[in-house]
């Protein structure tokens, strides 16, 4: 399989400072910031020069004396001090992307063992409708996904459902309290119980919000709240079935919404499922020594002598017996680990919730609950803020639903669609419809993803709905508009042939196009789809310069014309790979 542009060349340029008595790794390749001068360069002339004691003009025009053998190049120049300036010859270019484009992922798995993951992102709670809060965990989560199945990997997905804990006493308790005579109260019900729950998701969606609020307003209905968590974790039948009327409902609409957004889980596990590995995990690490009492609490300290701030311990089991999310998450891991054996569980939550994961990752190293090789990563991002720059609020002050916040952009990109010249004559009511869709989703997909992860970012769906600049229907257009070239072209009979350079456009298209082994490892290493992104962006850059410059289907040069349409199907064919990473699905015409 061929290594990347970027490889090759610093392959090339380290024999380079090899043959004249230097380390190869000071002949690193980068793109050049200017074009005039080249479409590569190298700086490491100015270092060799210093562990050398010589000139680096010397030394670059040394090594530009062994590149000048290859007969790859088109021009070498040195510049300043000694930056060596490189230009390919169109024969190796055109060869390099001929070669990659034959393989089905443009050579980014090359040189890469696959590594089984697990991905933990999305997060909805049984009774609360998922808001904006979720939005980013499961754009990048699924996006990191895609990311790491398109490398290779073996990826698990688990939406890891909020299912357990005092939220599920609560609402038993609200229930009981408007409808006492339900037969889930009755302890001495034998059964069976209603196969309809007897709440819908709208209802449950109320009832938590007032349990919550009168949680803090009655003490006694918060103690028998906490009875009846306990209860349920105990395993009392009345409640473990009403329980699962909740979680049942409840994961129906979030499936409506991670439809909507094309997010995909291979498991729908919860803090519930940990329930009875809970007892099994704390009777060890009692045994073991790792945990110990503190104010009647059980717990698992996990500071250590470096930190710089208070770190502290983890929570396993409260006074009363109640476990906490720590515990869940920790068990949560010994499951995985017993389960999967995994290389490496990311966590795709909140930056907020950094802490939390400190605690729970150093307990698990400190108590064996995972293979030290075990790679653990909590990655965090920022907040989806309104035009005020605080956090998304509605209008009334509360949370902005995520449904609401797909249909809104839906109904933006359906208005913007409906403008755009001719597209309602064209195009029947069905097609505009599912086009306006696909537009909605990335507007916000692109949106999103296009800014650094731990930034935070002002949701302006005006903005993001655009048919120009760094937007997502911009990267659809510009895709959508080479598949109806190459419609028109097999309509013509016209067809693809070996790939030929004759302009600076063909050749920085080219060389967008061999730039992805390098923009897919760097997202995967940052877990950054921002550099995606990036990279799309300046590939549909490049090719609407082309586009402009370089006549396809006019062109009456016959080979030239054939080397146009396959560079132009090369490229929508990565366009499209990568839009598919970034959650995007490009419609066949707009």
């Amino acid at each position: 399989m061929t290594n990347s542009l970027l490889s090759q060349l610093s392959n090339l340029i380290g024999e380079a400072f090899a043959a004249i008595g230097l380390e190869r790794s000071y002949g690193k390749a980068t793109v050049s910031q200017r074009r005039d001068l080249g479409q590569f360069q190298c700086n490491g002339a100015l270092a060799a020069a210093k562990q050398a004691g010589r000139n680096p003009r010397e030394i670059g025009a040394e090594v530009i004396s062994e590149l000048e053998k290859t007969g790859l190049f088109s021009a070498l120049t040195l510049a300043g001090p000694g930056f060596i300036n490189l230009s390919l010859t169109d024969d190796f270019l055109t060869g390099h992307i001929g070669d990659i484009a034959e393989d089905d992922w443009f050579g980014c798995r090359n040189g890469r063992a696959p590594q089984k993951l697990i991905l933990d992102y999305g997060g909805p709670n049984v009774a609360k409708a998922m808001h904006v809060g979720h939005l980013r965990s499961t754009i990048i989560g699924e996006s990191l996904r895609r990311l790491r199945v398109f490398l290779g990997d073996d990826v698990i997905s688990d939406v890891h459902f909020g299912d357990w804990g005092l939220p599920m006493g609560l609402l038993i308790k609200e229930i009981e309290r408007r409808d006492p005579a339900l037969p889930y109260f009755d302890p001495d019900f034998a059964g069976p119980y209603p196969e309809t729950s007897p709440v819908t998701v709208a209802e449950l969606q109320e009832l938590y919000p007032e349990a919550s609020t009168r949680s803090k307003e009655d003490p006694g209905f918060l103690e028998s709240a906490r009875i009846a968590t306990f209860e349920l974790q105990q395993g009392r039948r009345g409640y473990r079935a009403l329980w699962q009327h909740m979680r049942d409902v409840s994961i129906r609409e979030a499936r409506t919404d991670f439809e909507l957004l094309g997010a995909t889980f291979t498991e729908w596990n919860g803090e519930a499922d940990t329930n009875e590995h809970i007892p099994v995990m704390l009777a060890r690490l009692k045994q073991e020594g790792y945990a110990e009492l503190s104010d009647g609490a059980m717990v698992v300290t996990v500071s250590e002598a470096t930190d710089k701030k208070e770190m502290p311990p983890l929570i396993l089991e409260k006074s009363d017996g109640a476990v906490m999310y720590g515990t869940t998450d920790l068990a949560t891991i010994e499951m995985r680990r017993d389960q999967h054996n995994p290389d490496g569980i990311l966590y795709i939550v909140d930056a907020r919730q950094s802490l939390h994961f400190e605690q729970v990752f150093r307990a698990a190293r400190k108590c064996g609950s995972i293979p030290p090789e075990c790679h653990l990563e909590h990655i965090g991002f920022g907040t989806v803020n309104g035009k005020d720059g605080k956090p998304l609020k509605t209008r009334e002050g509360g949370v902005v639903r995520l449904r609401s916040l797909i249909e809104d952009a839906i109904a933006e990109a359906r208005r913007v669609v409906e403008e755009t010249a001719g597209m309602s004559d064209r195009l029947d009511a069905a097609e505009l419809e599912d086009i306006a869709a696909k537009v909605g989703l990335a507007a916000i997909k692109y949106a999103d993803l296009s800014n650094a992860r731990m930034s935070s970012y002002i949701f302006d769906l005006e903005r993001f709905t655009k048919f120009e600049g760094r937007t997502g229907p911009y990267q659809m257009y510009a895709a959508v508009r080479i598949k109806s070239m190459l419609r028109k072209a097999a309509e013509q009979g016209l067809v693809e042939g070996r790939l030929v350079a004759g302009t600076d456009a063909e050749r920085n298209l080219m060389l967008a196009i061999a730039a992805l082994p390098e923009a897919i490892a760097g997202a995967a290493e940052k877990h950054a789809p921002n550099i995606l992104c990036d990279h799309v962006y300046t590939l549909s850059q490049e090719f609407n310069a082309f586009y402009h410059e370089c006549p396809v289907l006019s062109e009456t040069d016959a080979d030239v014309r054939a080397s146009r349409l396959r560079l132009c199907a090369i490229t929508l064919r990565q366009m499209e790979q990568v839009l598919g990473i970034l959650g995007i699905d490009v419609p066949e015409r707009m």
